[in-house]
């Protein structure tokens, strides 16, 4: 099984004394070229003009220390992925309390989607950075049209997947970097989270961002902590329903798409 996660807009950093970037080092070697034309180009913008910079990466006053960290990317400590990203997602999920197997397990099956990298496992080392998939760089334009038509990686995900389920849980704007086509996309499941809220007598469902981030974390670390494989999204409901998940399913019509699935929380 392979899971599809988004990144973090806030992010650790890396720890002083620590290794400085390493493209070599990272999984999915073929996507090394591309990581440094955008590297090249991020840290270009954000070695000049500051205010440029800050409306391009959409960054407010407060963020603007952002900049210098990003023209200092090559030279800044760097962090396992799975510690530099935060947020609620990787709160939930709690890597750093998985059990060893667990642990393992996330190792070998999480892919991390980024603006910068295209795709990290959580154990490549990185540097804390700014870019999200969204931002136009000057020299390559919107970074997810760039990972999805200029690079390696719509070879790269379905080599990493292997003959093996894809759970993706991606949000919008990642999941334009790539996005799954014929057989791959038939053992592709992705997965909204709904909120199930009583109102006047009448059920209301409606997507919350805090619900949908902090969910598919837990969905993730509970999949981890069972040891859960299965080989298709058919069988991945009847994990998540015997983890105690309500799960509605939505297989495809046509031949050469994803599954939808509906998770549906009433609270965390």
């Amino acid at each position: 099984m392979l899971v599809l996660l988004p990144p973090s807009e806030g992010k650790a950093t890396g720890g002083p004394r620590s290794a400085p970037l390493d493209l070599g080092s990272l999984s999915l070697p073929r996507l090394d070229e591309a990581r440094a034309e955008v590297l090249d180009e991020l840290v270009a913008l954000c070695s000049g003009d500051e205010a440029k910079a800050a409306e391009v990466l959409g960054l407010s006053e407060g963020l603007r220390g952002e900049v210098a960290k990003n023209a200092a990317l090559r030279e800044a400590g760097t962090r396992p992925a799975g510690e530099i990203y935060t947020g609620v997602l990787y709160d939930a999920l709690g890597l750093a309390t998985l059990p060893t197997a667990a642990r393992r397990r996330a190792g070998r099956s999480l892919l991390v989607f980024s603006g910068l990298w295209g795709a990290v496992r959580i154990g490549d080392r990185i540097p804390s950075y700014r870019c999200s998939m969204g931002v136009k760089l000057p020299g390559l334009g919107a970074l997810g049209t760039y990972w999805r038509t200029r690079t390696p990686l719509a070879d790269v995900v379905p080599e990493a997947a292997g003959k093996g389920l894809v759970l993706d849980l991606r949000s919008a704007a990642y999941a334009a970097a790539w996005k799954p086509k014929g057989e791959i996309a038939e053992r592709t499941a992705t997965v909204r989270v709904l909120q199930s809220a009583i109102v006047n007598g009448v059920e209301k469902r409606s997507v919350v961002s805090h619900f949908n981030k902090a969910t598919k974390g837990r969905l993730v670390r509970d999949l981890l902590l069972t040891g859960a494989t299965p080989s298709g999204p058919g069988e991945l409901v009847e994990a998540l329903r015997e983890l105690g998940y309500a799960v509605e399913a939505t297989a495809p019509e046509r031949t050469g798409r994803p599954w939808a699935l509906d998770v549906v929380v009433t609270e965390l």
